[in-house]
Order: structure tokens, then sequence, then C-alpha cells
């Protein structure tokens, strides 16, 4: 599951830092480029808690199987694009694909124990920061033999990636641990799930936790390239370096830390001091008076993406038996595509509006709220 993760985010690293530019070459202007990028976590939104319902009545394998070639087919497609209609259809098949994080987590949940639940999502998490790594410096590279080169490789990385997976993974979910029949996985179901009274208030407050956790990050996220160029004055190259850094701390994070973390202190106080980490090192990212206090603030707050990530994931897990993780982690991988699209409009807001500083000054505000939403409202030693 590690090395289909991994594969899988190498070949979404490969295009997400070229796609603006290629989708300039077709005339697309900057709104054009974000709704081009938003596209595909909106995707995610409306479909990530019905793959993971479906996964939950017919098995794991083959929804991850249809991800990864419908992945694949979404890549060839922006390579022969003609059009910029023609790479919005491919972003949105893209968005649906990859919905299936959700069923991911899911596979995790069916073959780990609680115990070691959180270090297992945390592997998983691993092979996305790592794939998000390695996948740009694939994806840099074959930039010189065009730019439609990278969407290729993607698609070939993919698709090897999907046959393997045919040959090696295997099902996680037997028949007898099945949900026979599929409940609603609507927006009005989601929604029922979510203010409910069926539903229990630590799961609620587990989903807002989360959800406002990635808020936070992706509004840091979305401004930093801006925010980096304005403040610092830096080249693109120490951009993406810098984004490099962010994710190699967070991969150690929930590579090595977590699995430790919570045999110590439990899943809970894990993702609180994670969340509280990510607020610590947005303030002291947005008020740092040198490179290095910059550094510093930035592992802290990838050194806390890497501990609550996986520990929300792990927490959520046991809130249902076998035949409902995928429904209950789809509405989470829901929840964060719509942080992932809300994010970034509010960090936007904020830089034009505000000023500098305010995008990480308010993402940080955003991340303690979530510890608070947590440390109150999920009660429990988990």
């Amino acid at each position: 599951m590690f090395l289909t993760v991994f594969l899988d985010l190498v070949g979404f690293g490969i295009v997400i830092p070229l796609l603006p530019l290629y989708a300039a070459r077709f005339g697309a202007g900057p709104v054009a480029v974000a709704w081009l990028l938003a596209v595909y976590s909106l995707m995610q939104f409306f479909f990530a808690p019905w793959w993971g319902r479906v996964s939950d009545r017919v098995g794991r394998r083959p929804v991850l199987l249809l991800g990864l070639f419908g992945s694949a087919a979404s890549y060839l497609a922006f390579g022969l694009a003609g059009s910029l209609p023609v790479l919005f259809v491919a972003r949105a098949a893209n968005g649906l694909a990859g919905a299936n994080v959700g069923v991911a987590q899911a596979y995790v949940a069916d073959v780990t124990g609680p115990e070691d639940r959180a270090k297992g999502m945390g592997m998983i998490g691993a092979a996305f920061g790592l794939g998000f790594v390695v996948g740009p410096a694939i994806g840099g590279v074959l930039s010189r033999y065009g730019m439609a080169a990278p969407f290729l490789a993607a698609a070939g990385v993919t698709l090897a990636n999907a046959l393997l997976a045919v040959v090696r993974l295997p099902e996680s979910l037997p028949p007898a641990r099945r949900q026979a029949q599929s409940r609603g996985f609507g927006l009005a179901d989601r929604l029922r799930l979510l203010f409910g009274g069926a539903t229990s208030g630590r799961l609620r407050a587990l989903y807002a936790a989360g959800f406002l956790a990635t808020l936070a990050f992706a509004a840091m996220e979305g401004t930093f390239s801006l925010w980096a160029d304005a403040r610092w004055h830096v080249s693109a190259h120490s951009v993406a370096y810098l984004f490099a850094y962010l994710g190699v701390v967070s991969v150690i994070a929930q590579g090595a830390l977590v699995g430790r973390m919570v045999k110590r202190a439990g899943e809970r106080r894990t993702a609180l001091l994670g969340m509280a980490l990510i607020a610590a090192g947005l303030a002291a990212a947005a008020l740092a008076t040198s490179m290095a206090l910059l550094l510093a603030g930035v592992g802290v707050l990838a050194l806390g993406q890497g501990m609550a990530s996986p520990s929300v994931s792990s927490l959520i897990s046991h809130q249902g038996g076998a035949g409902e993780q995928g429904r209950l982690l789809g509405v989470y991988q829901s929840l964060s595509a719509l942080g992932r699209v809300a994010g970034p409009v509010i960090g936007g807001v904020a830089l034009q509006h505000v000023g500098l500083s305010a995008p990480f000054l308010a993402a940080s505000g955003i991340a303690a709220a979530a510890a608070v939403v947590l440390a109150l409202l999920a009660g429990g030693a988990a």
C-alpha cells in the first residue's frame, strides 16, 4: 500500500508545479488557472465519500485499481490536450479518480490493529509526502523535453503503478466484513452525518478539528510563493526548495515519529500537539526576521502537520466498524478537500486586503481553533 500510494503521488507531483505554465500555453489567465487547480479538490469534495462507501460494499482493491487506471487516463489526456476545455475535463477526471484517499486510509484501517493504526496512517502520509517531493523533481527534469513530456511520464508511472497493484495488492476487506447495502453518500447525507443526532459529538468534533487544520495549512500553502517573493525576494527555485524542505520534514514526522508519539501519549494528545505546532510554526514564519528563523518556523509547521494529520485519521477510523471505514474516512477526505479549496481563498483575501503576513497569522489562529475544538469537544483518552 505504501508503494502504491507513493507511486500515485509521484505521478501527481510530476505535473503540479508545471500545470499553471502548461495551461498558460492554451490562453489561461490567472483566474482560469486558479479554477483549474481548484476543480481537482472540488471533485474530491463531492466524490471522496462516494468512493469510500463503494469500497465498504465491494472491497478496497477494485476501487483503488479503478482510481489508478482513471488517473493514468487523465494524465494522458493532459499530455495530448489541444485546448483549455480539454484540460478542464482532464483535471476534473483526475480529481474524480484521485478522490479515493479515504479508501487508501480505510485499507490501512483494515490491516492494522488499534494500537498500530496511527503508525499505519503515518506511513501512508509519509508515502504522500515522499511522492510529492520526488515527483516535482522528476517533472522539472522532464520539462526540458517539452511541456507535454511530464504529463505523459505521469501517465506512464501511474499506469505502471496500476499494473503493479493488479499483481501485488491484495484485498483488505473480506466479503464477510462488507456492508451488504449501500447507505447514502450524497451531500445531504454528509450533512446528516455531520449534524444529525445519530452521530456522536466526538466524531463531529474530530471532523471539525481536521477540517480546520487542513484549512489553516492550505491558507499558508496557497499564498506561500507570493509571500516568500514579496517578503524575502527569493527565486522560484528557492521557493521550490522551501516546499521540498517542508515535505521532507513532514515525511520524517509521519514515517518515523507518529508511531512512537502515539505509543507514549496516545492519538488525541499527539494530534493536539501537532495542531499546536502548526499554529506556532505559522506564527513563527510570519514574524521571522531572518532566513534561519523562517526555516525553523517552517520546520515546526511541517512537524506539526506530519503529527496531526495521521493521528486525526486514526481517531476517526476508531469511530466505526470494519464496514464503515470507507464512509467515515471518505467524509473526512471530502472535508479536507473543501478546506483545500477554501484555504487559498482565505489566504489570498488576507494577503491582498489585510497585509503581507496576514495569511500566516490568520492560519495560525485557525490551527489554534482546531486544537481547542479537539481538546474541548473530542473527549476521551485515545
